[in-house]
Order: structure tokens, then C-alpha cells, then sequence
């Protein structure tokens, strides 16, 4: 584990996030630069096709379309 340095501006739209995400401000952050990573890496992906890959990783199944309508 280690110290990043990240501006204030930023640090309190991480506070702000990780209240409405109910993470902590470490999770949230850590989210953020998970995610960031793997759009880097794989451009051509969504959020959504990104969340869903990493969903489909661990096992969890997509909810079904029709029972959220």
C-alpha cells in the first residue's frame, strides 16, 4: 500500500462519488483507477462492456433485462 498524491479539486469529487457509491474515498478512488486501466487497455469497450467482463469474471450473472422493465 502506498501514498498518492491527487489534487484537491479531484479528492473532494472522489468524497462526493464515494458517498453516493457507498464506498469509502480509498474504494472509490481505487474503482476509478481500476476501471481507467482497463478502458486504457482495451479502448474499443464501454463502461457497460467493461463492468459486464468484470462481472462475468467472478461469476456474477448479468440481471435479467426483462425484470428490471
Amino acid at each position: 500500500m502506498g501514498i498518492v498524491k491527487i489534487d484537491d479539486a479531484l479528492h473532494e469529487e472522489v468524497r462526493r462519488a464515494s458517498a453516493v457509491m457507498c464506498r469509502s474515498i480509498n474504494a472509490q478512488a481505487e474503482f476509478w483507477m481500476k476501471i481507467g486501466r482497463l478502458a486504457e487497455a482495451n479502448p474499443a469497450l464501454s463502461f457497460n462492456d467493461i463492468i459486464s467482463r468484470e462481472l462475468a469474471s467472478v461469476q456474477v450473472p448479468e440481471p435479467d433485462e426483462r425484470a428490471a422493465a
